[in-house]
């Protein structure tokens, strides 16, 4: 019976194996820019010629061993001291160097070259997400997962995209050169989008530079390459090329968001609104923390189901949410989320799980952010 078990489980593998290994990438992405092609280009000139130093140095040693073994009586030769032998170990080697230095130099190059750009984009990390800012254009905004807390936790099937698929992605123009500008406002990142061939670290007090031109309309898409700490993996990046008349649309439409965000702050929200936008903002800004249920993680982020944070004085807790915790993994939103958003979450944080804590209001927010 165990044997009958094997047998099946053994052709099972045969037949499974060929579906797996189908969806394997082992070799680079060509990408879709010039760089990333070219960066391509130069790892399988180096790939091939790794093949034939391999297939040279093994075909000797193998030749060796079967024709020159002392089985069949033959003796050693002894190259000890012998020139030759030296002059050609040392200049094959370096004709090797040279014609890798060649190519690699002239793609490094092409990759350092960031003058000239079209538009200038600042990006910066943040526990777990992406702030990107476009500098001499009115837009700024921050881009997180939006990959549901009902696939993660196994209660939903995983989408085609799982955790590669944000609220707002960073959007750029075909056929212009696009500089970044990286950095960081708490610990190391690192910006990585293979089809790009853009990676680069995001270091607090530092700013990396990259760039990139992309030929054709698409999404590309990359995640956090530095261990960030944890939730690491719930940090993806979403690039959308658009062609020059659709990104000109879309920079028309961010300006619009611009003026109705600034007008929502006037209008009176009842707590029924501000819970249900709340409840839109903290599953996207807090539940990683503090969990769906608010029952937090014990020991490492505090639960706000029955906090005293939740019921007391409402300022504590705006100012906790605004200005963050010193020493904690608590962050600043006060630069991260609009007034509207902040009154919206505050709310209704302080209304659920059991919590009455009352309702704070878009003015009492925006007046705060004002100061």
């Amino acid at each position: 019976m165990i044997r009958r078990i094997g047998r099946v489980l053994f052709l099972a593998g045969l037949f499974y194996a060929p579906l797996v290994a189908a969806q394997w990438q082992v070799n680079l992405v060509e990408g879709a820019t010039e760089i990333s092609r070219s960066v391509y280009n130069l790892h399988m000139i180096i790939f091939y010629i790794c093949v034939a130093i391999a297939v040279v140095v093994f075909g000797v040693m193998f030749w060796s061993i079967i024709w020159h073994r002392k089985s069949r009586g033959v003796k050693a030769a002894h190259f000890h001291e012998s020139t030759w032998v030296e002059i050609i170990w040392t200049i094959v080697p370096v004709i090797i160097l040279v014609s890798m230095a060649v190519p690699a130099s002239t793609t490094l190059i092409q990759m350092y070259d960031k003058n000239s750009a079209d538009i200038d984009i600042q990006i910066t990390g943040y526990q777990w997400k992406w702030r990107y800012k476009y500098l001499n254009q009115d837009i700024d905004f921050f881009s997180s997962l939006a990959t549901p807390q009902e696939q993660i936790s196994n209660e939903q099937l995983k989408g085609d995209h799982y955790l590669l698929e944000v609220d707002k992605p960073l959007v750029i123009p075909v056929g212009k050169k696009i500089r970044f500008l990286l950095t960081s406002n708490d610990v190391i990142h690192s910006w990585w989008v293979p089809a790009l061939a853009v990676k680069k670290d995001a270091i607090p007090g530092f700013v990396n530079e990259s760039w990139t031109r992309v030929d054709e309309p698409g999404i590309y898409r990359g995640q956090c390459a530095e261990l960030c700490g944890r939730d690491h993996g719930f940090m993806p990046i979403v690039v959308e090329a658009k062609s020059q008349d659709d990104y000109a649309l879309w920079v028309a439409e961010q300006a619009s968001l611009k003026v109705a965000e600034a007008q929502s702050v006037q209008k009176e929200m009842s707590q029924t609104e501000l819970m249900a936008r709340g409840e839109q903002v903290y599953k996207c800004t807090c539940a990683a923390c503090h969990q769906q249920e608010g029952q937090g993680i014990p020991g490492v982020f505090p639960a706000l189901a029955g906090s005293p944070l939740m019921t007391g004085n409402p300022a504590e807790h705006i100012n906790v949410v605004l200005h963050g915790r010193s020493g904690t993994a608590m962050q600043a939103f006060g630069e991260q989320l609009n007034a509207v958003d902040l009154a919206s979450v505050i709310t209704y944080e302080r209304n659920s799980w059991g919590n009455q804590g009352g309702m704070v209001t878009v003015q009492q927010i925006s007046e705060l952010l004002k100061e």
